[in-house]
């Protein structure tokens, strides 16, 4: 998460990427989908204009001032490690948040017991 006009939408904007499950079901399902990326950015209250934001996914400059950038096809999602990196294009400030994956063997993990 880099180009945010605080750390505090740098947070934000990371915590609310990190935290999607549908953005985490894409990159499960090889899907380099952008666009749940940006809807992501969007539930949050950080400064950004739309038609100013990059997404890269992996490297691959995906999204550029909000439209489609680089062929999606260029993404290797085959490894482990997903980095997504976006750009509000509203300041310096940056930050990076981890997460874990929703895969097949965590979804069973946290279903298979009643709390």
């Amino acid at each position: 998460m880099a180009g945010a006009a605080s750390e505090a939408d740098a947070v934000q904007v990371g915590r609310s990427i990190a935290g999607n499950n549908l953005v985490k079901t894409a990159f499960f399902g090889n899907d380099p989908n952008w666009g749940r990326i940006l809807a992501a950015v969007g539930t949050t209250s950080a400064a950004f204009e739309p038609d100013r934001i990059d997404v890269a996914i992996n490297g691959v400059w995906v999204c550029k001032n909000g439209a489609a950038a680089e062929d999606r096809s260029k993404v290797d999602l085959s490894q482990r490690d997903v980095r997504v990196t976006v750009n509000l294009r509203e300041g310096e400030m940056s930050a990076t948040i981890w997460t874990t994956d929703l895969s097949h063997a965590y979804v069973h993990e946290n279903s298979a017991y009643s709390s």
